[in-house]
């Protein structure tokens, strides 16, 4: 029997692959683990559309170090579409407002706030366009109906919504004396 130059490389490749195998067996990476070490685990809802994709985020020190899809969550069983996985990158932007601004009528700039400020504008806009615009009976013919309602005011939820606060959102709208609650999964 001959062996022929092709048979002699294919022989000692194999040999040498075979040999090579065991020096390098596959290590499992321990970076994660050191990255996330101490870290604090929570779980969230991802903002960005109204599928409600689960996330698991990491925080260390107050800071969030990290955000992942949730292997767990029944909708996307820790895959995360183009916008889920830019979530970090959006939360730490440094284009992003951390604090409310207010621009005044005719003004051409705007101006942070404080968060008492902000929500005491915002009760006082509300009250007077509820003042404003209240409807507290209706004529159909000859009969005279109470309504009591506005229709100067709506409330829009988000992705990010649980139920809970869904419903909380709800009773906040009828509590205003609105029936214009909607939703972004809706629209």
């Amino acid at each position: 029997m001959t062996i022929g130059r092709r048979d002699l490389l294919k022989i000692a490749g194999g040999g040498a692959a075979a040999a090579l195998g065991d020096l390098f067996v596959p290590q499992v990476s321990r970076a994660a683990e050191l990255k996330l070490a101490g870290a604090k685990e929570f779980t969230t809802v991802c903002n960005f559309c109204s599928c409600g994709c689960g996330m698991v985020g990491h925080v260390i020190d107050g800071k969030l170090v990290n955000l992942e899809g949730d292997p767990d969550h029944v909708v996307n069983e820790g895959a995360l579409c183009v916008k889920g996985s830019a979530a970090l990158a959006t939360h730490q932007s440094p284009k992003r407002l951390r604090a409310p601004r207010y621009r005044a009528p005719n003004s051409d700039r705007w101006v942070e706030i404080s968060w008492d400020e902000a929500l005491d504008k915002l009760a006082r806009k509300l009250k007077s366009t509820r003042d404003a615009t209240w409807v507290a009976t209706e004529k159909d013919g000859e009969a005279e109906f109470q309504v009591n309602r506005t229709d100067a005011i709506a409330l829009l939820g988000g992705a990010q919504n649980t139920n809970e606060e869904c419903y909380l959102w709800t009773k906040l709208g009828r509590l205003l004396g609105t029936n214009y609650v909607e939703h972004q999964a809706r629209l």
